[in-house]
């Protein structure tokens, strides 16, 4: 079991789930005074977060992780639930006079997606040392901005290997802060879309970016991920999802599979393998944190789908 360093949101989900398809109802003349409202099919509050949910799976395969975060008041049945879920809240950070953050998902039938964020407690600076000694390894997932700025710093400073997924943030950090998240990171995540933004905001071609970090996982939801180095680009196969219920989480749940893989010294192909194989029990569920595996199931389902056996 290895300590590893988890820094991102802790937030209540509420998820909706709209029939039809976003696109059908944009008009591309009007797309300058857009004024829509979906009928949703259900309302779901789920416990959820980039770090919660990140640490959720890495706890599912048997490793420990160290959530640093901020939540507010209202935080005490998340608190429960990752202490059932076998990890240990204590290095979350509660503000008694503010809530929790809060995510409103909204999910069409194509698994298309547009979401609110309400920071709540969030938006605080952890503004508490982090150790690092004894850990394995630290993600920087979307969080609190200040976090995700002085984070990088302070683990370059320790010598300490940290993963850079900036995601839902990268509108709002600034493109210095994102070029000096991504230099030094040891491997840099982001969706198809979420690459392309953050080539557009730094002004960094992909060679360039490879200059800074080593490895760069570009995710492409069903259709696989790629791994990017100086080598050259291997695209990896998804794992199938038995049932597409909700994507909610599944990157979130990618990224805990390709640490596992890194922990365990596995090469990028069977870290990025490993990781959908996670990504799909997300995938299979409604909300980021109500599904179950063993380590065993990961391996069984693992060999089913790529034909390999893998040690964890």
């Amino acid at each position: 079991m290895a300590k590893v360093i988890v820094s991102g949101s802790i937030a209540y989900d509420r998820i909706m789930d709209f029939a039809g398809l976003f696109a059908e109802h944009f008009v591309p003349e009007k797309l300058h005074s857009i004024n829509l409202s979906f009928q949703v099919e259900s309302l779901s509050v789920q416990f959820g977060g980039t770090a919660g949910n990140i640490a959720y799976n890495l706890a599912l395969l048997g490793e420990e992780p160290e959530i640093i975060a901020t939540a507010g008041n209202d935080f005490d049945t998340y608190r429960s639930h990752l202490v059932l879920a076998g990890i240990n809240p204590i290095s979350i950070k509660t503000l008694e006079q503010v809530t929790t953050a809060t995510a409103f998902i909204l999910t069409d039938k194509a698994d298309n997606q547009i979401a609110a964020f309400h920071q709540g407690a969030g938006g605080t600076a952890y503004d508490t040392p982090v150790e690092t000694e004894g850990r394995s390894l630290a993600i920087i997932a979307p969080g609190c901005v200040p976090d995700m700025q002085t984070l990088p710093a302070h683990y370059r400073k320790h010598g300490f290997r940290y993963l850079y997924d900036p995601a839902q943030q990268i509108p709002t950090l600034s493109a210095d802060m994102l070029k000096d998240g991504i230099s030094g990171a040891h491997v840099l995540f982001g969706s198809d879309y979420e690459f392309e933004l953050i080539k557009q905001k730094t002004g960094w071609t992909q060679e360039e970016m490879l200059e800074k970090v080593p490895t760069i996982v570009v995710t492409y939801g069903a259709k696989g991920s790629d791994i990017i180095t100086a080598d050259g680009t291997m695209h990896v196969e998804a794992c199938p999802a038995q049932a597409l219920v909700d994507p909610t989480g599944a990157g979130d749940a990618y990224r805990a599979g390709y640490i596992k893989g890194m922990i365990k010294n596995f090469p990028a192909e069977s870290c990025a393998r490993l990781a959908s194989v996670v990504a799909a029990y997300v995938v299979e569920n409604y909300g980021t944190q109500t599904h179950r595996f063993t380590v065993e199931d990961a391996k069984a389902r693992y060999k089913k789908t790529y034909g390999l056996e893998l040690s964890l």
